[in-house]
């Protein structure tokens, strides 16, 4: 605890003059000093000018050790995502923010601090703290020099610029070998690696993650690693494994009375099913996702559009064109080029094969290029349209697309 400080801010408070308070306890120029920390104080002459404050040593000794716990209870609070817990923590903070200041651990206190309102998703206010501490940078011990990089990294995770937070966290995971086994700079790491689409390096830090939510008993984080190790066992053709995750997934998340995530899973689930050509089944489970879904947002609008693919896929052309138009008017709503152009694409096939192929090659493919959309979803474009030129005796054109899938190497 910062002493001088504190009693300099208590005397000032109080309006009291130097004179005042140091009177038959020390001399003025002493007091001068220990308040501003070029004099060493012994502990009676300290415990004397609080008294004469009206603050109690002892307490504020308790003050700092209640600091120090609070932190502890605020970092596992958060790394077991718990919500309503950690707003209790942060609001014992508040009560004796007046100290924190004068407290050792002030830094860690204001790292917490936005670790805090990037938790809520208050980024605006995130953003401040972090310029904050940014000029404090230079004063940051080791630890709190590792705690500022690795939260910097989690805002840019949680600003989408996943390539920026995988340098920090690549750089973090080779210099601090000790800090970096955590269960959640492994998620976060897995995290960012399968938005970059490095299944591999995914599932590789998605295991680890989950070996340690699972000896922690950490069970809401257990099932965020198993939808991240899910997707990306989907992405990477594991489709035994990935279907272990999501059969475990759903019988788990109402268990732990998690249904949030429920059509996330149900959406994944009918993704893998899809891949595996189980066409009917991933239109059971799209379905389910919908049926739990009631905002018409970004979410709804990609499920609704793998329902309306299922049905052109089981030629139930009335369903697949309800839900197509659908997805074309909502998409316009929300500006979402991406599935305005693909519901237009099949519904210009059910008219029209021909002019619908043209707009795939002209509008749909062009915008997912440019995009770098998922490279699965442009390979199967690529596909489609190989197919459709080969078919009509249009080999060049058909070779052209081959060549995308494979790289030129045929």
């Amino acid at each position: 605890m910062e002493f001088g400080a504190l009693i300099k801010f208590y005397r000032t408070q109080r309006g009291i003059t130097q004179a005042e308070l140091a009177k038959g306890i020390c001399s003025v120029p002493h007091l001068s000093k220990i308040e501003n920390n070029s004099k060493e104080a012994n502990e009676e002459t300290i415990s004397l000018l609080l008294e004469r404050l009206n603050i109690s040593l002892e307490e504020m000794e308790e003050k700092e050790d209640q600091i120090k716990v609070l932190l502890r209870e605020l970092n596992a609070n958060i790394n077991f995502y718990l919500r309503d817990e950690v707003d209790e923590t942060y609001q014992k903070f508040k009560k004796i923010e007046h100290i924190i200041p004068f407290s050792k651990h002030i830094y860690n206190c204001e790292l917490y601090k936005y670790r805090y309102l990037l938790f809520k998703g208050l980024f605006a206010e995130a953003e401040s703290q972090r310029d904050l501490l940014y000029k404090q940078k230079k004063n940051f011990s080791q630890h709190e020099d590792y705690l500022f990089r690795y939260f910097n990294a989690i805002f840019l995770i949680l600003r989408g610029q996943f390539k920026n937070a995988d340098y920090i966290l690549d750089a973090l995971y080779t210099e601090n070998d000790h800090e970096t086994t955590s269960g959640e700079f492994l998620y976060h790491r897995a995290l960012v690696k399968s938005s970059l689409e490095q299944s591999g390096h995914a599932i590789h830090f998605g295991k680890m993650a989950l070996q340690i939510f699972m000896n922690q008993h950490n069970f809401l984080r257990i099932l965020h690693t198993l939808m991240l190790l899910g997707i990306n066992y989907t992405h990477s053709k594991i489709y035994e494994e990935a279907e272990g995750c999501f059969r475990h997934l759903i019988r788990n998340a109402e268990l732990l009375r998690q249904e949030k995530m429920l059509p996330q899973i149900y959406h994944n689930m009918g993704y893998l099913q899809n891949k595996m050509k189980n066409v009917k089944e991933a239109l059971y489970y799209y379905e389910k996702s919908l049926e739990l879904q009631s905002n018409f947002n970004q979410h709804y609008l990609v499920t609704l559009y793998s329902v309306g693919e299922m049905h052109y896929c089981l030629k139930d052309t009335d369903k697949a064109k309800e839900c197509l138009q659908e997805v074309a008017s909502l998409s316009k709503e929300l500006g979402n080029k991406k599935y305005r152009l693909l519901a237009d694409f099949y519904l210009f096939h059910m008219a029209s094969p021909q002019k619908a192929f043209k707009y795939l090659e002209t509008k749909v493919i062009p915008y997912f290029e440019e995009a770098n959309e998922h490279i699965d979803d442009l390979t199967r474009f690529y596909k489609m349209l190989s197919d459709y030129y080969n078919e009509n005796g249009l080999v060049h054109e058909a070779v052209k697309y081959l060549n995308k899938i494979t790289g030129g190497i045929l």
